[in-house]
């Protein structure tokens, strides 16, 4: 069946099937060798075709490396991986002008660092100091680096997966607030279950490997990306993003009382926007180009979690900011339409 009409001027436009034919052919292609997992994929590739990022938060050994290498396979896409460090400079990153001979002259030619690729994989990111984790900021928020006054655009799809282990803190310097903000969604890498982790040892200590074959361009990535932005989202539906967004705020009419006695910050405007987007694209792989109510609630986890700031008195009580996201959902009525 043909899946895509012809815009004006005769260029074809992707259809709503199309894009969620393409993205369940990635899904299917990541979990084939990514086991289980599904809710890790969709939230993956979500932040993915919303042009944005995502923060991955799970012990070693889950896999976290392994799925952004798969998906920098199914997409078929430049990728590079940057091993976080606390001896990590700005310019192991972004890159640095390095003087060469050329035509008898010397001159500076700027070095790209492994920051210019599709996909770019931040592991341990937060073991490099804060000054090395800043010079992701204008890359993930601009899609751009400045480098002695110059700039470099980064060429789309640009999608940074960063990871962090949970367990060990000693050595490690927390992300600030302004960089978690840039991530459209943080996601927790649950353990798997027994089922899940027989087929891991079937697969990972026998002779024979499964690989993932390529089923999607980066070209064909940005046109997804296009489309997604392009679905409509009736007033209500907004209006209600916004409004568990102002719940995250202590001092807004619509915190529940958890808010008001744990949370010291709520969430900036890009959690509405995280919630918008990412629910457009959960309505596209639904088969709807229209965004409903549930498609919010179905994102408000990953997009909120990382910009709820707790105060001193929840990180004594042990409140965790999934509980307050939780708290909020419970506590703020979706609209009726009339």
């Amino acid at each position: 069946m043909d899946t895509t009409t012809m815009e004006a001027g005769g260029a074809p436009r992707l259809t709503p099937e199309a894009f969620a034919d393409r993205a369940a052919a990635i899904e299917r292609e990541v979990g084939r060798v990514i086991v289980g997992q599904r809710e890790l994929v969709r939230q993956t590739v979500t932040a993915l075709l919303a042009n944005s990022h995502v923060l991955l938060e799970g012990v070693p050994g889950l896999g976290k490396t392994m799925l952004v290498r798969t998906i920098a396979d199914v997409i078929d896409c430049a990728f590079n991986r940057v091993q976080f460090t606390p001896d990590l400079m700005p310019a192991d990153i972004t890159g640095t002008n390095i003087l060469v001979e050329e035509g008898g002259q010397r001159i500076f030619r700027f070095q790209p660092g492994p920051i210019f690729a599709n996909l770019v994989l931040a592991d341990e990111i937060n073991r490099a100091t804060p000054k090395t984790q800043s010079s992701l900021l204008e890359a993930m928020q601009e899609h751009q680096v400045t480098v002695a006054r110059n700039r470099y655009p980064l060429d789309p799809p640009f999608f940074v997966l960063a990871t962090q282990n949970p367990l060990e803190m000693e050595g490690t310097y927390p992300l600030p607030e302004a960089q978690l903000d840039r991530f459209l969604f943080k996601v927790m890498v649950p353990f798997p279950n027994e089922e899940d982790l027989i087929t891991i040892m079937d697969r990972t200590t026998g002779s024979e490997s499964v690989t993932a074959s390529k089923v999607c361009t980066a070209a064909e990535i940005v046109e997804m990306q296009r489309l997604a932005r392009a679905v409509p989202i009736a007033p209500h539906v907004t209006a209600y993003a916004v409004s568990l967004l102002s719940a995250t705020h202590p001092d807004q009419p619509r915190a529940p009382q958890i808010v008001r006695e744990y949370v010291r910050y709520g969430g900036s405007p890009r959690g509405a926007q995280a919630l918008v987007t990412a629910g457009k694209i959960y309505a596209l792989l639904d088969g709807r180009f229209n965004v409903a109510i549930d498609d919010v609630r179905a994102v408000a986890l990953p997009s909120l979690r990382h910009r709820v700031i707790l105060n001193f008195e929840g990180e004594a009580e042990g409140i965790t900011p999934e509980a307050i996201v939780r708290s909020i959902l419970d506590a703020v009525p979706a609209p009726t339409v009339e």
